[in-house]
């Protein structure tokens, strides 16, 4: 008896090429459903309805067929015990050699704008998952595919072994059972977010692993990269341009990078990150100058640097990133010109990424025996809301000055300091212990450019030694969040030193 193949796709890719194969090289038999079976009779390939193999035709618009005997028998049939083989028998039920099922786009649907909760449940599936399980469960006795890049490995087993080797059904089978874990993940996220806007009560995190990286952080490390969702978004939906394999240090600081840019979508900005810290940000008229000016806010740690920008990049601007080594470089896109002059430094990644904007909703943190995890920060400043405590107020130009220096404090690691003048760095001091002693590695760092410089600080001051310091190396405006129980004692200083201080309201540690 010919062998039962049981094809039943959302995404259609690949589907007709692997099924004529089936029929013409291997001789199978094709039982199919719906819209998969529509698209193989119209490609001119023999394929039974399952309707028609299960007698039962389909029901509740299309909800339920899959869902019988025949068809869940044929599958979860143990060939090698003779109660099965008799069961199977008895039924006029034939074994199912191959599954070929892939899911509804739920994430697709819920993905698109305006997307209502009851699309949303229309496109949760159920008889997909059941296949998808059972077949992964028996995977001693048939195969199931679960995406289309299966499909060549398959036929390659048939042509070499006649059938598909144990060792490949079972990882077909994980992936199987990683498909449909994720598939039900990304329904209860949803469902989560739809009731509530508190984090939920049980929180799963799923992943498809996109490439083996040569290391971690380190190079006993081992590490891999996983895309989360089955539509390529973020960094897994960026394009690649030019140079090496990206490392699990390249990702971790271009997202700090990501981040840090997309506070800046007025003017062009441009931002140098090292360790996750920018040793550099800017904006100015054009994406070049912004370049210029971030990269000279520190040149000395810049080199080797990852650079991230909010403006596609140009001929100027990527003769200005071929003067100094760089690990990576970022923006919305490159002009034909600017890719020309960029292979000139072959080995920078240079990576496109239109959407630098949207990151993700959650941060998740391992610890020993569980994970923390925290709503983004994704908070937007708004100046109307800050609070000028001092004699001293602000001109436009002043707190527009004070705006720019505390976004870039918002992705500096606490305790953070930034000093800016003209929207651009200075100085920053990142992840001291005291905030004195980050207020001092910025200062130096700024040397004789503290003259009239802004001041922001991540945190508030519980003793106004920063206040005095400051104002003794000529910075003139400084940003912080408020709320130490001394705050007037900063205050007092300020207005004792000259010094305009406007209070946020909102603190932004970054541990």
């Amino acid at each position: 008896m010919a062998r039962l193949a049981l094809l039943s796709v959302s995404n259609k890719t690949g589907i007709v090429d692997l099924a004529r194969t089936l029929v013409e090289e291997f001789g199978f038999d094709i039982i199919s459903s719906g819209g998969t079976a529509k698209t193989l009779k119209d490609a001119g390939i023999p394929v039974t309805k399952v309707s028609d193999y299960t007698g039962s035709p389909e029901i509740l618009g299309g909800r339920v067929k899959t869902l019988h005997p025949r068809i869940h028998g044929g599958i979860l049939a143990q060939r090698d015990l003779d109660q099965h083989i008799q069961d199977l028998a008895d039924n006029d039920i034939r074994p199912i050699d191959l599954v070929v099922v892939n899911l509804y786009p739920f994430e697709e649907t819920i993905a698109k704008p305006g997307v209502t909760l009851a699309d949303a449940v229309e496109n949760i599936d159920i008889g997909g998952p059941a296949m998808l399980r059972a077949s992964s469960k028996n995977f001693a006795h048939l195969t199931v595919l679960c995406n289309p890049d299966q499909y060549d490995e398959y036929l390659q087993e048939l042509r070499q072994n006649g059938l598909a080797s144990l060792e490949f059904r079972q990882k077909c089978a994980l992936k199987g059972f990683l498909h449909t874990a994720s598939y039900d993940n990304a329904i209860a996220a949803y469902l989560a977010g739809a009731e509530t806007e508190s984090l939920p009560e049980n929180y799963t995190v799923s992943g498809t692993q996109l490439q083996s990286l040569r290391y971690g952080e380190n190079p006993h490390q081992p590490a891999a990269w996983y895309q989360t969702g089955t539509k390529p978004t973020g960094w897994p939906g960026a394009k690649k341009l030019q140079g090496k394999e990206l490392s699990y240090n390249n990702l971790v600081d271009l997202e700090a990078a990501r981040r840090i840019i997309a506070e800046f979508t007025g003017c062009p900005a441009a931002t140098v990150i090292k360790h996750t810290n920018p040793c550099g940000t800017a904006e100015a008229d054009t994406i070049f100058d912004a370049y210029q000016k971030a990269f000279n806010a520190d040149s000395v740690s810049a080199f080797g640097g990852i650079v991230a920008l909010n403006r596609a990049i140009d001929a100027a601007t990527a003769t200005e990133l071929t003067k100094t080594f760089l690990e990576c470089v970022v923006a919305p896109g490159c002009d034909q010109e600017a890719q020309e002059i960029l292979t000139k430094k072959g080995n920078v990644r240079v990576l496109t990424l239109p959407d630098l904007l949207t990151g993700p909703k959650e941060t998740v943190r391992a610890i020993a025996g569980g994970f923390l995890v925290q709503t983004a920060d994704d908070i937007v400043a708004d100046t109307s809301k800050w609070q000028v405590v001092t004699e001293r107020q602000p001109t436009p130009s002043e707190l527009a000055e004070l705006l720019f220096a505390w976004k870039v404090c918002k992705h500096v690691k606490s305790n953070a300091i930034v000093l800016s003048k003209n929207r651009t760095t200075l100085g920053v001091g990142a992840g001291q212990m005291n905030r004195v002693g980050a207020a001092k590695i910025a200062l130096e760092q700024a040397g004789e450019k503290t003259q009239g410089a802004f001041l922001a600080s991540d945190g508030f001051f519980p003793f106004d030694d920063t206040v005095r310091t400051a104002a003794a190396a000529g910075i003139t405006a400084i940003v912080q969040p408020g709320g130490s129980l001394r705050d007037k004692d900063s205050i007092k200083a300020a207005n004792e030193l000259g010094l305009l201080m406007v209070l946020t309201g909102v603190r932004h540690f970054l541990h």
